[in-house]
């Protein structure tokens, strides 16, 4: 495996690297911008450099200090990626093992990616507008001037005047969360000031940002635990946020404490987003975003949350070194979610999750059956290659089931576990590669089994999982079918009955579901996905008997879509085509978009191959209520771009 080197960035950090940022932020809903300073506290590992570079994307840079005194900068050439390179000229080049401060005032312009300025009316309260950040992967450096790699950790500070709640992703200094709404002021109308402080270091990709008319509501402490959590959402939201995830975030983060060594953030809690959000959950520091769709009153999607908090070790702690080594945070983030699903509910849960993420991982296989590189688990990217071309499943569920294998390999969990805890406490703050991993494997079971387990682990085809292509894993897997065998045999009986042309004569009642959680809903529509389309008739009848058509429950909508669009050129796709655009599009009556891309971005492509021209005026007349990153994804689907 080669040196590493990430290829998503300009910055010199191996040279000059940032340590802490300071951010002093003004946010202006009016012009739809953040204007301010970032000071960052530079430590030189290599003496003689006469600059320091970072990255920058879309930012009106207005002047530039080092340590206090005027200085000249540069920036260089724009790249559709990267973007721009800010040089800093240094009055004296420093020597190494010094250190030294920088002060950057700019704001951000309309091309910032990370931002989405809502108008009121794309609000669930549709009072006040809202402002929220999407920095992963490579969007940092369109918030603010950074070292824009996961190689870089950084601690920070900010102070933010807004006229609405300010969150980051950091623990909040004043005023206090469990205080008044908006310190006590007029929310819309006074300016407060936000302050906020991060002391664990963290890559720039975890700076995070919201503001809107959010309200607090804390979970119940645990008996023991120095860290608190809580939910923030719209008032009009609160209510049934907390009732969702109330019961088992604290369960959870508690449990897998067990696991790993103790969270090191202080504080935990989850931010419910307007539609608009592009995925199902980020793990910022601190303060997980999470997409409204996990909303279905059931608490059968915790396992988002789950997600998103064991990132708090495996990525926000343990950090891949580059956008090649991304599966390192994602694989283990899925695998240790679905241990603690195992842990607290049962291994036929465990299973369930592996059973729903496979499918899952056929379909981003299929995808890239034309870019097989992107079928890897580790992926080496070229300079300034989008690492967004390259997300999809894989990452999660390749990497996950790697890491099943190797627990199955070398011996089972008692085996397993004692060596999980030493790889988080021993890269716990540090950017590692593939290499670094797969080294300290070896290393912990030469010491802890000696040639035995060495011998194990050298009977997993490395080769065939780091760099495989083709639409399968490089060895088939076995999971706990136990809670899935009720939406198989029904799903078969649909299928059976495919020959039935009077839908009369058919025996299925709606209570045929009742038994059934959204999990095993879903599953028994990827089931049927996984036979040949049934007529139109039975699919819309399934999906009026079992109300899949028209439930709010957005990821058994979705797979009812599906199902109905699995064959473009069936009547049945031809069928709910009409219904399927509008749903995405919040033409449904209901206003509402369905921005989360794992929703958006299957079903416009299905669509758009059946009825292109609907599908993109569709698309471009509520293109500005999704996010720019889903915009830019869904512009390159539709080959608008």
């Amino acid at each position: 495996m080669a040196a590493d080197v990430d290829t998503a960035t300009q910055a010199n950090y191996t040279q000059i690297a940032s340590t802490h940022v300071h951010l002093d932020w003004t946010i202006d809903f009016e012009g739809k911008f953040i204007e301010g300073s970032a000071t960052h506290t530079f430590e030189v590992k290599e003496g003689g450099v006469g600059q320091v570079v970072l990255d920058a994307n879309a930012l009106e840079i207005h002047r530039v200090e080092v340590e206090g005194g005027i200085a000249s900068y540069a920036l260089g050439e724009a790249h559709p990626v990267m973007g721009t390179a800010l040089s800093i000229c240094l009055p004296t080049p420093p020597p190494a093992g010094s250190t030294f401060k920088a002060t950057i005032w700019y704001k951000t312009t309309e091309g910032a990616i990370s931002l989405q300025f809502l108008e009121k009316e794309q609000t669930q309260g549709k009072k006040f507008p809202y402002l929220f950040s999407q920095c992963q992967p490579i969007y940092a450096r369109t918030l603010l001037p950074v070292q824009d790699s996961p190689s870089v950790k950084i601690t920070y500070s900010a102070s933010v005047r807004s006229v609405l709640p300010v969150l980051l992703s950091a623990v909040r200094v004043s005023p206090p969360s469990d205080g008044p709404a908006h310190g006590g002021k007029v929310v819309g109308r006074d300016v407060v000031t936000y302050t906020y402080e991060q002391t664990v270091p963290i890559p720039s990709y975890l700076i995070a940002i919201a503001s809107g008319n959010v309200v607090y509501r804390s979970f119940d402490k645990v008996p023991g635990k120095d860290w608190t959590s809580g939910i923030w959402a719209e008032p009009e939201l609160i209510d049934a946020a907390y009732w969702e995830f109330s019961e088992d975030t604290t369960k959870f983060l508690a449990k897998e404490e067990e696991i790993v060594p103790p969270y090191r953030f202080k504080v935990y809690d989850l931010l419910v987003l307007p539609p608009s959000f592009p995925y199902g959950g980020m793990e910022n520091a601190c303060l997980s975003f999470l997409t409204p769709t996990l909303l279905t009153g059931d608490r059968t999607l915790v396992d988002v949350v789950v997600h998103e908090l064991t990132h708090s070790w495996f990525g926000n702690g343990v950090t891949h070194a580059s956008p090649t080594h991304f599966w390192l945070n994602e694989g283990w983030t899925t695998y240790i979610e679905r241990l603690l699903l195992e842990k607290l509910q049962s291994p036929a849960a465990r299973g369930l999750s592996y059973l729903i993420g496979y499918k899952s991982l056929e379909d981003a296989l299929k995808l890239y059956e034309k870019q097989p590189k992107y079928q890897r688990l580790v992926i080496e990217m070229e300079k300034g290659e989008d690492p967004d071309d390259s997300y999809s499943r894989i990452p999660y569920d390749k990497g996950a089931n790697l890491i099943l294998h190797i627990e199955r390999t070398i011996g089972g969990l008692d085996v397993f576990l004692p060596y999980v805890n030493d790889y988080v406490n021993t890269f716990m703050g540090k950017s590692i590669t593939t290499q670094q991993w797969k080294d300290h494997l070896y290393a912990f079971y030469e010491k802890h089994g000696g040639s035995e387990k060495v011998k194990l682990l050298d009977s997993i085809d490395w080769n065939a999982w780091f760099y495989g292509e083709g639409p399968s894993l490089p060895v088939e897997m076995k999971y706990d079918t136990s809670l899935v065998e009720a939406a198989y045999a029904l799903a078969d009986r649909w299928d059976a009955s495919r020959s039935t042309t009077d839908l009369t004569k058919l025996d299925f009642t709606a209570s045929d579901i009742d038994d059934f959680n959204s999990n095993q809903k879903a599953v028994f529509l990827e089931r049927l996905q996984s036979y040949p389309s049934l007529p139109a008739t039975h699919v819309s009848h399934l999906g009026s008997l079992y109300g899949l058509s028209t439930t709010s429950n957005v990821e058994i909508r979705y797979r009812f879509y599906a199902l109905a669009l699995l064959d473009t050129t069936s009547d049945a796709a031809r069928l709910f085509t009409p219904d399927a655009i509008k749903w995405v599009v919040g033409e449904d009556g209901t206003g509402i978009i369905k921005g989360r891309m794992k929703f958006c971005r299957p079903i416009l492509r299905a669509v758009g191959g059946l009825d292109k021209e609907a599908t993109v005026e569709a698309y471009r007349r509520n293109r500005e209520a999704f996010h720019p990153i889903a915009v830019k994804a869904i512009d390159k689907d539709l080959g608008l771009t």
